[in-house]
């Protein structure tokens, strides 16, 4: 068994052991991929001060998200196709992610089920809402959440219509999976994964098909995906979803300062600074350098969490001294899943947590709420000086 160290580790038994056209899946973004690329290398431009000579003793990362309690301000965000990452991925993220004390985040877009991962766990669990042209679907799917006794919904609005993901449209990426000779060649060699998927019955999208009108099977289920997310979303229809969610509200896809003024007013209890991990917009902000402006924008009215790009401790430990009182990983916990399984994901976030926890005190802090930005040195005209519109 391999020594794990940090996330990058993980990436490299993932990208052996999945199949290509799910790696690529993962690991890309839109166009050219500057916002992908960016959303990492920018963390890196910000660095840490180091203290000495402070007590370190009862140091810990525990704290609050949303009013709920988490061991560490990192959330698993929600990804679609987790269940084709690794046989039963739902299923085994979520459990991983309880026993850290953390939270996860369930896909609209995923293959187990809302009601297949609530029973499987035993506790509460976010789900994640895409808006669909089939508002009876989406009335249907909030109702089902409630039901399954989900603690959060996450509303995602930046994905009303697809981004272009070059490697998905040349691997032939496709529902049902439709792979070239390439694919099959690739679909292989690769035993561990394909021996994994051959054990469990969830291969589609548990959410969709057999819970919306004439979508029983694959076959219909590609219809409808291929049309389905709805281009009229606005923020008149996120307060009608807030009604009839009735409970915490998180919107995610918060990019401009502009939005996090909309979004505070519809009345959410939390905002991502998120750019969808750079798979929609291109040449948008990294999620890092667009989180000042958003904190200057809400204050302390809202809680401002971030997601995309984080792949270590310290990214977390710098969005979190900037002002964010939460943070999400995507691919770095597929990184572990598709590694090794539920206990992938469990040394993600131990990876994560021993980093945050040691960054933390290097920089002479003991608590989440001890944070701030006087442990950074941020780089003038890190946000950018833009000229005026």
């Amino acid at each position: 068994m391999p020594v794990i160290t940090e996330i990058e580790d993980l990436k490299r038994i993932y990208k052996r052991r999945v199949p290509k056209m799910f790696f690529d899946y993962c690991e890309s973004g839109s166009w050219t991929e500057q916002t992908f690329r960016e959303n990492s290398s920018d963390f890196d431009k910000i660095y840490l001060r180091q203290r000495v000579a402070v007590d370190m003793n009862g140091r810990s990362t525990a704290t609050q998200m949303i009013g709920q309690d988490v061991s560490m301000p990192v959330a698993l965000a929600p990804v679609g196709s987790t269940g084709m990452q690794w046989a039963d991925g739902e299923i085994l993220a979520c459990q991983a992610a309880h026993e850290a004390g953390t939270q996860f985040t369930l896909s609209t877009m995923s293959v187990c089920s809302v009601e297949d991962v609530a029973a499987h766990v035993d506790k509460p669990f976010w789900f994640q809402l895409y808006v669909m042209r089939d508002w009876d679907f989406v009335v249907r799917m909030i109702e089902r959440a409630k039901e399954a006794k989900c603690s959060a919904l996450v509303l995602t609005l930046d994905l009303q219509i697809l981004g272009q993901r070059h490697k998905d449209l040349k691997n032939g990426l496709t529902v049902p999976l439709k792979p070239s000779l390439s694919n099959i060649a690739d679909l292989s060699t690769k035993w561990s994964w394909a021996a994994a998927m051959a054990k469990t019955p969830r291969k589609s999208f548990g959410n969709i098909v057999g819970h919306v009108k004439g979508v029983s099977d694959l076959s219909s289920l590609s219809v409808w995906a291929a049309e389905s997310f709805d281009p009229s979303l606005d923020w008149e229809k996120v307060r009608q979803i807030k009604d009839l969610w009735g409970g915490p509200l998180i919107l995610k896809g918060i990019i401009d300062a502009e939005d996090a003024k909309l979004a505070l007013n519809s009345g959410a209890d939390a905002i991502i600074v998120s750019n969808h991990g750079g798979r929609q917009l291109d040449g948008a902000l990294s999620s890092i350098r667009a989180l000042p402006a958003i904190l200057d924008t809400v204050g302390d009215k809202m809680e401002v969490h971030l997601d995309s790009g984080i792949r270590s401790g310290q990214d977390v430990l710098k969005a979190l001294a900037m002002g964010a009182k939460g943070t999400y990983i995507g691919r770095a916990a597929i990184y572990g899943l598709g590694a090794m399984g539920k206990k992938g994901v469990s040394t993600a976030l131990e990876v994560i947590r021993n980093e945050l926890d040691k960054s933390m005190a290097f920089c002479g802090r003991k608590t989440i709420k001890d944070l701030d930005r006087d442990i950074l040195l941020i780089p003038e005209g890190f946000e950018g000086r833009w000229q005026p519109a």
